[in-house]
């Protein structure tokens, strides 16, 4: 079991993505519970599912096995419905960090999220001139929410 520790913020300005090479992930939920929520994601050729476990200010824990991606794309037809997520992910690196930026689209079209895991909760970093407001902890910006209730953004 692996603990993940993350904090998550939008986006204010993405000119730093200008140039920038991502990758389009697509991901939907077998369960949303607040208890654990259950994914199947197709990132590439390779596909996972993960479990995570409730939320406790910016840590849960996350169990994540690979999958055939034939598998995935059969759950995520089957069995996630019209609430699948569609975004890119870019890795940004910032003063000894590397920031994963989710590019939304489909449903949540204009939405741009930063995560940054950590290694503890209160471990200090830098928060590079392009982030928006915190959204740690905000269940409107769970990808399992965004799903049922996309958060669409005006450009």
């Amino acid at each position: 079991m692996g603990i993940e520790i993350e904090r998550k913020f939008l986006v204010r300005d993405s000119a730093f993505l200008d140039g920038l090479d991502g990758e389009r992930l697509t991901q939907g939920y077998l369960s949303h519970d607040k208890r654990a929520t259950v994914r199947v994601r197709l990132k590439g050729g390779s596909a996972w599912l993960t479990i995570k476990g409730e939320t406790h200010g910016a840590s849960r824990s996350e169990f994540e096995y690979p999958i055939p991606p034939r598998d995935a794309r059969a759950m995520l037809d089957e069995l996630c419905g019209e609430g699948v997520i569609d975004k890119t992910r870019y890795l940004v690196p910032h003063q000894g960090h590397t920031w994963e930026v989710d590019v939304f689209h489909g449903d949540n079209q204009g939405l741009i999220i930063a995560e940054l895991e950590l290694d503890h909760e209160d471990q200090p970093f830098p928060h590079p001139d392009w982030l928006g407001d915190e959204v740690t902890g905000d269940p409107r910006y769970y990808n399992s929410a965004l799903s049922k209730n996309p958060q669409k953004q005006s450009s």
